[in-house]
């Protein structure tokens, strides 16, 4: 059993916590409601969030297009220039959709009512890292995060079931190309060593013998969707993880969740997850069992995970490095401020090393101090400039020094997006507006939920009496300069 959280802990530093690690953070306003709660009612909120109506809409596109394989088919037909003209159009057509996807998710997480649910959404996407480089649809990456939206804290072998079924997955792991004849061993591969057990807990013929029971899953392009094909599938014998039969896929994925290793596995990388540090063998050991007794749900895991003391330890709280989502939305959150318009939010990201359906290889982003290189964190610094003041030319110099090749015309589009600078008088007070002394300390209320180190409060001290009076520009600059101190890269 993990020991429960007393109630005298129960204080604006845990809440806070609780609402940076379940969900992207918030004003103080926020953590002020969820402390009135009591941690009970306060991780409810949280984890039971299918009880909150989300009426959020599905961008306009995402649904299948019938006639997308069609328009391919008839490109194919045509001379070289025509042909490429129709594939350019296509193509570009897929690019916008992927940018309005990037900003109709990140808009969730800012702005929706199911934190935690988005918060998991983005777990599985790194987990079960698919990348359009390779799928090359945004419905189908439209599909899969509404995949993982839809089970998001639900049961394990569905989960694995469902996403191994996945398009994008079928097309990104080439499970789509396996076949009784040749097997192909990617997918079979990947759900052992990166999805659910790990090194060191299957053998080379598990994932050969896995290989062929996952023969006949396929793709079906003109529909869109998965299909099993029977004549495909190898019906032969099997042996995976010393047991005999005619194993199928399902079969297989069945077997996987039902080794021992399988609770320890994905509840380790959940607490590594949302705790920023490896559990130790008792925490392990305990979310574990919770996770079998609840037939393998992942609920009443981040319940016991939330509510537990052990999550709010001082090793844990303000000790995660943001990720660049965490730290847009995050921001955006805090500063109660809209999100920019997505070709900005995909500019900010990606200049911070996080571009959101694009993970760098299978094993997804690394996280931790890996967020944290020169370039990335002078990125951090010069684009606090664009959510605090509204100052677009960090953005676009970062994008067109990170990437050469860049579009000039892309570049001054995005130079010219007006971004608005935060509304100060929302976030403080009249009197914090006219007084260092009130609003230092509600600086770091709002921004750090903690106290700066005595050597930035004094950078931002001696800022502040090199004023003569403190007026708007000089409180963002404020504002800016907090977010550009090390404490505020870390959750």
């Amino acid at each position: 059993m993990l020991k429960a959280l007393p109630g005298n802990k129960w204080n604006f530093t845990t809440a806070a916590h609780l609402l940076n690690r379940a969900g992207f953070g918030g004003p103080p306003a926020e953590i002020e409601k969820l402390l009135s709660l009591g941690p009970e009612a306060a991780v409810a909120h949280f984890v039971e969030y299918d009880k909150i109506p989300d009426t959020t809409p599905d961008p306009e596109w995402a649904k299948p297009d019938p006639d997308r394989a069609k328009k391919f088919m008839e490109a194919r037909q045509l001379g070289e220039e025509e042909r490429r003209r129709r594939l350019r159009e296509i193509q570009r057509a897929d690019r916008q959709h992927m940018l309005e996807l990037r900003g109709w998710w990140l808009e969730r997480m800012a702005n929706g009512p199911r934190p935690l649910q988005e918060k998991m959404v983005l777990f599985w996407h790194g987990h079960f890292a698919t990348s359009v480089e390779k799928v090359r649809e945004a419905y189908l990456m439209w599909r899969q995060n509404e995949l993982f939206r839809r089970l998001a804290t639900g049961n394990w072998s569905d989960m694995l079931i469902e996403s191994a079924q996945d398009p994008a997955m079928l097309v990104w792991l080439d499970q789509a190309q396996s076949r009784k004849e040749h097997p192909n061993e990617n997918f079979a591969r990947e759900v052992l060593e990166l999805f659910a057990l790990g090194e060191g807990h299957y053998t080379e013929k598990d994932i050969t013998e896995g290989a062929r029971a996952l023969t006949g899953w396929s793709y079906n392009r003109l529909e869109q969707k998965f299909i099993n094909r029977p004549f495909l599938h190898d019906t032969g014998e099997k042996v995976i993880f010393g047991k005999r039969g005619n194993f199928d896929g399902e079969d297989f994925l069945e077997m996987i969740v039902a080794q021992p290793q399988a609770a320890r596995f994905i509840t380790t990388k959940l607490w590594n997850f949302f705790a920023g540090e490896m559990p130790s063998e008792e925490i392990v050991t305990a979310l574990a069992d919770v996770f079998r007794k609840s037939n393998n749900t992942f609920k009443p895991v981040l319940r016991a995970m939330f509510l537990s003391e052990a999550f709010y330890g001082p090793s844990i709280v303000r000790s995660q490095v943001k990720s660049p989502v965490q730290w847009l939305v995050g921001s955006v959150r805090m500063l109660e401020r809209e999100l920019p318009p997505p070709i900005v939010c995909f500019s900010l990201t990606r200049n911070l090393g996080q571009d959101l359906f694009a993970p760098p290889n299978v094993k997804g982003w690394d996280g931790g101090l890996s967020w944290i290189t020169t370039n990335n964190l002078l990125a951090r610094y010069n684009e606090a400039a664009t959510l605090a003041q509204g100052d677009m030319s960090p953005v676009s110099g970062l994008l067109l020094a990170n990437n050469p090749g860049i579009n000039m015309a892309v570049e001054r589009r995005l130079r010219n997006i007006p971004v608005h600078s935060v509304d100060v008088s929302r976030l403080f007070t009249q009197e914090e507006r006219t007084n260092k002394e009130l609003l230092i300390p509600a600086l770091e209320k709002r921004l750090l939920q903690d106290k700066l180190k005595p050597k930035q409060e004094k950078v931002l001290r001696d800022f502040l009496d090199s004023k003569s009076e403190l007026n708007i520009n000089t409180i963002l600059d404020a504002i800016r300069l907090v977010m550009s101190t090390p404490e505020y890269q870390l959750t």
